[in-house]
């Protein structure tokens, strides 16, 4: 294998392979962001899964991760705690990548798939299926999946006007995500106190109860759907450039935002269905990521990494907030990223596209 350096652009070196044939572009600031990223990820990760009624050191969790240390400590941590800190990081790994999907497909940073009603649709299917029993052996994955892929359809064929722009995909989304969040409330307000409680208690966003069931059916999703995401890499950047541009690429420019949507819909609805509609990480977490890498859009692996970060801290922050209290981790995250949407929206207004 030989390698030919090429001229090193600003923050960016490119790189030739002989063989294989394989060329790209290295960008050191985005590796070494990644490298942080997954450290500060494996060190809250496992901060997370000492905390209980039972303390364990951060070592002995380390430990008993590899299935090593005392039997006891071995069985709290990979029987009762680890579920939930899995969920966790698979959430935010998803919510982050599906986030940064939807704002480079758009070109809009404030697109995201809790903004266009993606999670929200996902949301009033599941309120359904536990008010109204019409789970249909679907379950809460099969349910989510269903009621954000019937979403995004909606959405799409709504803002169909000889083709989808991201601007009619938000403006549409907006409207569809209003009109999903009114049948949820109606859903709870029908719903007995038993199931209005249960659907309250997942709407929010939450970590707590969660089980190994959920964490296989989300880890095997998302080893689908992330591969597929990355490799849509290239397009996705291409998109970037404006329809016209891409077309002229011999990008095909509808099909290609049309398998984004679902990508997209995919990691939101598998993610939504596990831990509830947790707020705003789909929309901070790639702008976060876009700023610390320096890059002109959100970067998928980086994006992934934040939202994992934001989910699991804010879960560390809701378990520790209040003494004796376990707050649901949507209540934290809402915290963090409503700040994002007005520094956002301040943002887009001043720089003449906010409407």
């Amino acid at each position: 294998m030989t390698v030919t350096a090429l001229a090193p652009l600003r923050g960016r070196r490119p790189f030739r392979l002989a063989a294989p044939p394989v060329s790209g572009v290295l960008r050191p600031r985005l590796v070494a962001l990644c490298a942080g990223l997954l450290a500060a990820v494996f060190l809250l990760f496992c901060w997370g899964v000492t905390l209980g009624d039972y303390p364990i050191g951060f070592t002995d969790v380390v430990k008993a991760l590899t299935g090593a240390g005392d039997p006891g400590t071995v069985l709290v941590v990979r029987e009762l705690r680890l579920p939930r800190a899995l969920v966790g990081l698979l959430v935010g790994t998803a919510f982050g990548i599906s986030g940064a999907l939807y704002q480079t497909m758009t070109r809009n940073p404030l697109a995201s798939p809790d903004m266009i009603g993606l999670t929200e649709g996902a949301g009033t299917a599941v309120v359904a299926g536990i008010v109204l029993g019409w789970e249909g052996g679907l379950g809460t994955q099969g349910l989510g999946l269903l009621g954000a892929l019937v979403t995004a359809l909606l959405v799409y064929a709504l803002a169909w006007k000889g083709g989808a722009t991201g601007y009619r995909i938000i403006l549409v989304g907006i409207g569809v995500s209003w009109m999903c969040t009114s049948a949820t409330d109606y859903l709870v307000a029908r719903g007995e106190r038993f199931e209005a409680q249960a659907a309250l208690g997942w709407l929010v966003g939450n970590l707590n109860g969660r089980t190994w069931d959920q964490v296989t059916q989300l880890a095997v999703a998302m080893a689908v759907l992330v591969p597929l995401a990355l490799g849509m890499g290239r397009r996705l950047r291409i998109l970037q450039l404006g329809d016209d541009v891409a077309a002229g690429l011999g990008t095909a420019v509808q099909p290609v935002r049309l398998a984004l949507l679902l990508l997209g819909v995919g990691l939101v609805a598998f993610g939504t269905a596990a831990a509830g509609p947790v707020a705003f990480v789909a929309l901070a977490a790639p702008q976060i990521a876009q700023r610390m890498a320096g890059t002109a859009w959100p970067p998928l692996v980086a994006s992934g990494l934040t939202g994992a970060l934001v989910v699991l801290g804010s879960d560390l922050i809701a378990r520790e907030a209040v003494p004796g209290t376990e707050l649901p981790v949507g209540i934290i995250t809402g915290v963090i990223g409503a700040p994002v949407l007005l520094w956002l929206l301040i943002r887009a207004n001043r720089a003449g596209s906010g409407g």
